[in-house]
């Protein structure tokens, strides 16, 4: 069977995002990193720039985003808008982590779904000479999200458990290997990918006017129990799973998250020269999709990055 060529991709990226886009460009000749001028008018408006725009007319285009924060999305979406109008075969938008919506809990009249409402933006998302703009995004929080997204892109999501999976084969203690899950919504989402692995679901249960972590299934006695879930915001849960199972026996407990958001340097809690002794993970997992949070643990254990950076290359070429 003969083998498909692969097309050429010129990435653009946020400043945020640069080394992840470097680590993407090094997984193959047929990505090409370009560039915009992040400027700033003296009123704090976006002055952008997209060098050198006349040499990707006709070209496979895409942008890797970071929004970390409400202050930098303006700025990311006047560039994502910008290229598909510069005569450009596709576009393609990486957006590892998809951040709003993460806290919201629409229970009465009056909330607001700014989900919802970031959806509808990237929807309107102008079209490329080669049709709709794709939007990959990775481990969504909430599933029902990926229905917010109009006709007029085609959302691709994918996911980081791959990167988890091949990391744990190279553990010594492989073989010993229990899944946890810190409720009944992280094992909808992730338990059909980790199905060949014993399990263990917490839930949180209300005793007096505490919610209490407990396990709900599963025996952690003697095992390497790891923590599965899509992303972190305090870690207080995780923390609590993590003492519920190692007081049940589990030999080791570690974690992992596709996204480390950590706001207010939460992060600092799993260190493992913590205060608390009862703290304790040998392994905590995160992928490179929120890069402020991969600069501030770097070279901190328990703390170890799987890169996304191949997934996303492959996924640029679909």
């Amino acid at each position: 069977m003969e083998r498909r060529t692969k097309k050429l991709i010129h990435l653009f990226h946020c400043a945020e995002a640069e080394d992840l886009a470097r680590s993407v460009a090094e997984q193959s000749d047929a990505i090409q990193l370009r560039t915009i001028a992040w400027r700033n008018f003296e009123d704090g408006f976006p002055n952008l720039f997209i060098n050198d725009a006349h040499d990707i007319r006709g070209q496979h285009v895409a942008f890797l985003a970071s929004f970390s924060s409400p202050t930098v999305i303006f700025e990311q979406i006047s560039a994502i808008f910008a290229l598909p109008k510069l005569f450009i075969a596709s576009f393609t938008l990486v957006l590892p982590f998809f951040p709003t919506g993460s806290f919201e809990r629409v229970e009465e009249e009056g909330d607001v779904a700014t989900a919802f409402t970031m959806a509808r933006i990237l929807s309107m998302i102008p079209k490329s000479r080669g049709g709709p703009t794709s939007v990959v995004i990775y481990d969504i929080h909430a599933l029902q999200e990926r229905f917010y997204f109009g006709d007029d892109v085609l959302p691709c999501f994918e996911t980081g458990i791959p990167l988890l999976l091949e990391r744990l084969r190279q553990l010594p203690d492989a073989s010993n290997i229990t899944i946890a899950f810190p409720d009944d919504g992280a094992w909808k989402r992730f338990h059909k990918q980790l199905q060949h692995f014993p399990m263990v679901v917490c839930a949180k249960v209300r005793e007096g006017d505490k919610r209490i972590v407990r396990i709900k299934e599963g025996n952690p006695n003697g095992q390497h129990v790891v923590i599965v879930d899509d992303l972190v915001q305090s870690g207080g849960t995780l923390i609590e799973c993590q003492k519920i199972l190692a007081s049940s026996g589990a030999a080791k407990v570690s974690a992992y998250v596709t996204h480390g958001v950590f706001p207010k340097q939460s992060w600092k809690r799993f260190l493992q020269n913590n205060e608390d002794p009862n703290n304790c993970f040998t392994y905590f997992w995160i992928t490179d999709s929120c890069p402020l949070t991969v600069k501030a643990i770097a070279d901190k254990p328990p703390f170890e990055v799987l890169s996304l950076a191949s997934s996303i290359a492959d996924a640029l070429q679909i």
